[in-house]
């Protein structure tokens, strides 16, 4: 086979056991190269993918999961096993091929890779059943998720027991290297001495346009030794020494490794003249049969039949079903241990099968105390102490904002963790907005933890491919963003988000492949809203949610029924009447801060003798999820609709109608003391007055 080589791993060895050596790297290569053959074959029969880096990985991926990868075949939600994180999604052909010879696809699944309605799509998409732990996204984050997932396995055996220990695996490539939430992923990793975290750098110098050369000349291995990694450099095609090198990580008990793996990009490629094909850039995204390398010749040169590729070789069929046996008894010994330690331990017993079935504890927010007129991040922070109290398995995060979003009240409950010591709840994430969210989606994969993470809600740019993939996973993340709206104040227009609000907003109207909102988002007017806001988003398991949260002080809303909390539940669908006058003559509409001002502006009209009727819309998503019938009656189809908005008008466009008016922002803050901006920017309650009788007066 055409093949460039790194250097021989050498070994002192006896005859006999260099006669079995041979014979067992004859299989392990043979089985590299049966992963090789579908891959190329699934890329050039959906004429569409990626098969020179699927091709090169080979090696790796095949004596990680003939050999160390501990899961169970018979139960893949097993919560001891071992978790395999892809980073570069486009690398799927790879791992679809080897779940194949673990019998998690079929060669009809693995032929209609890329196409509509297979569970073969072209990046891979999350499903535990079928042995695929992460949905791959942009590069950089499936490592980063890795990360989270090292981090929650240490959380929970720091409280259930070392019996529970497992490793998490990475898959990078040199693109995921170059994203920079790797720096991220890598600093925070060596920083908690995550041993239980092995990574592979699949290190074959090729991108999609180019050579690594053209962008960078970094010593990635000191790189990794600097943030405190155990790097281990070898020849990534070499059986024996990927063996060694994995070997050498599981019994790593400091620090994370990385294997820095030499690999071929489309390793065994050929021309039609049977010339070497290999290290090609071309290979990378495009079937071979494009690439300028022949792929009936390719196949045939890895030993598969071009005209019949969608073969398992019998000795590799062999190779994987002693591996499955093996599996079934470390499982059987792992199971023994639990039930013995469950035995042992009955209540703590309970308490990991609710925290990995998803059952919350009795949370009564009704009795949570909070001082009159708070701002929401304040009230948030009532919530959060709360929650430090009574939840178990809540991680909470900060990127270094703790004492500023108001997480440090969860924090003051509990401490954070630290290089060998995982009995704490909290995540020092530094400032690192994307770390922080991929890490969360990582933790909430691993599964028995929940998660929340705060930082300014103008930073939630940073952090929006992580949200994305939060939503298209369909994980219960809980965001807290504080700092809405210009009201930042002086700190100015840097750090005042005016247009992220309704960016955030359009996830409520995408849908995610289960037919929901991809995300919950509330906007709390008060701190009764906050309150409901924190107990919905607690009880809501199916997508992410976010609280969008105040730096002011915010006067709290009237109440209609003498309970504001009881009020505030209305929340769970959506928008609510807050205030209305007999017979209303015009709708107010806002969420936030803003739904005060109307109450005061509200006074003001009275005066006038115009009635109105005041609603707080703080989830638009769920809103619109309502029936008709329902919001007809909190925004009367009769009636003129005004909104209020500090962000852009087109946040509360729809809630209004085309005969409606939103009086927003269509522009950047500006640094100035909160209440003087109000004045310059017309959100006071006179000039809000005025701007509806002007309205009504068209």
């Amino acid at each position: 086979m055409c093949s460039k080589h790194f250097g021989i791993h050498k070994v002192c060895i006896t005859f006999v056991e260099k006669f079995i050596l041979m014979k067992d790297t004859r299989i392990l290569n043979k089985a590299a190269d049966n992963i090789r053959i579908l891959a190329a074959s699934m890329v050039e029969k959906a004429k569409s993918g990626h098969p020179g880096g699927a091709m090169g990985g080979a090696d790796f991926i095949n004596v990680l999961y003939s050999e160390f990868l501990v899961y169970d075949p018979q139960n893949p939600s097993w919560i001891n096993r071992d978790r395999f994180f892809l980073d570069p999604g486009h690398m799927s052909p790879m791992l679809y091929s080897v779940l194949a010879l673990c019998k998690k696809y079929t060669m009809e699944d693995l032929k209609s890779f890329r196409q509509w309605g297979s569970i073969t799509p072209g990046h891979p998409e999350v499903d535990v059943e079928r042995g695929v732990e992460n949905t791959s996204g942009p590069l950089g984050q499936g490592h980063t998720m890795a990360v989270g997932a090292a981090i929650a396995e240490r959380f929970l055996a720091a409280r259930f027991g070392n019996w529970m220990s497992h490793k998490t695996y990475a898959f990078i490539s040199d693109g995921g290297v170059q994203e920079e939430i790797s720096q991220g992923a890598g600093r925070l990793a060596g920083y908690l001495g995550l041993h239980n975290l092995i990574m592979f750098y699949d290190s074959n110098d090729i991108q999609l346009s180019t050579g690594t050369d053209a962008v960078t000349t970094e010593d990635t291995a000191a790189k990794y030794r600097a943030w405190n990694w155990n790097v281990i450099e070898i020849d990534g095609t070499d059986v024996q020494a990927i063996r060694d090198a994995l070997t050498a990580a599981n019994q790593e008990t400091e620090r994370p490794t990385i294997i820095i793996g030499k690999t071929i990009m489309g390793r065994g490629a050929v021309t039609e003249s049977g010339e070497c094909f290999e290290g090609q850039c071309s290979t990378h995204g495009q079937p071979l049969g494009k690439s300028g390398a022949s792929f009936a010749k390719t196949i045939a040169n890895l030993g598969g039949n071009p005209d019949d590729p969608f073969v398992v070789f019998p000795e590799v069929e062999e190779l994987y079903a002693a591996r499955a046996e093996e599996l079934k008894k470390i499982v059987a010994e792992r199971n023994a241990e639990q039930a013995a330690w469950e035995k042992e331990n009955p209540e703590k017993a309970q308490e990991l099968k609710d925290f990995f079935g998803n059952k919350l504890p009795e949370l009564d927010f009704k009795t949570i105390a909070h001082k009159p007129n708070l701002a929401s991040r304040a009230s948030s922070a009532n919530v959060l102490s709360f929650l430090a109290q009574n939840m178990k398995n809540m991680i909470v995060s900060s990127a270094d904002l703790a004492n500023s979003d108001k997480t440090d009240a969860f924090l003051k409950k509990t401490h954070p963790f630290v290089n060998g010591d995982f009995s704490g709840a909290f995540l020092h994430a530094g400032v690192s907005e994307l770390t922080m969210a991929a890490i969360l989606n990582g933790m909430l994969l691993h599964g028995g933890v929940m998660g929340a993470c705060g930082t300014f809600f103008v930073f939630s740019d940073y952090m929006k491919p992580a949200v994305r993939m939060a939503a298209l996973m369909q994980l219960p993340v809980k965001y807290i963003w504080t700092h809405d709206a210009f009201r930042v104040g002086e700190d100015g227009p840097t750090h005042e988000p005016v247009e992220q609000e309704a960016q955030i907003r359009l996830m409520e109207e995408l849908k995610n492949h289960a037919g929901k909102n991809s995300m919950v988002v509330f906007r709390p007017a008060d701190s009764a809203e906050t309150t409901v806001a924190w107990k919905l988003a607690m009880e809501n398991f199916e997508t992410p949610t976010a609280l969008i949260l105040s730096r002011q002080d915010i006067k709290d809303l009237p109440s209609m029924s003498g309970d504001r909390y009881d009020d505030a539940l209305q929340m769970s669908k959506g928008g609510y009447v807050v205030c209305k006058d007999e017979n209303p003559e015009v709708v107010l509409v806002a969420n936030g801060s803003e739904v005060a001002t109307l109450v005061d502006a509200a006074a003001l009209l009275k005066n006038d003798g115009i009635r109105v009727q005041i609603v707080s819309v703080p989830s638009l998503g769920l809103f619109f999820d309502q029936p008709e019938s329902y919001r007809q009656t909190v925004i009367p189809a009769q009636l003129p609709v005004f909104g209020l908005t500090a962000g852009l008008p087109s946040t509360l466009a729809r809630l209004v109608g085309a005969n409606g008016m939103v009086y927003g922002l269509d522009h950047f803050g500006s640094s100035a003391p909160y209440n003087v901006l109000d004045e310059k920017f017309g959100f006071t309650p006179e000039h809000v007055a005025g701007e509806i009788r002007k309205f009504l007066k068209k």
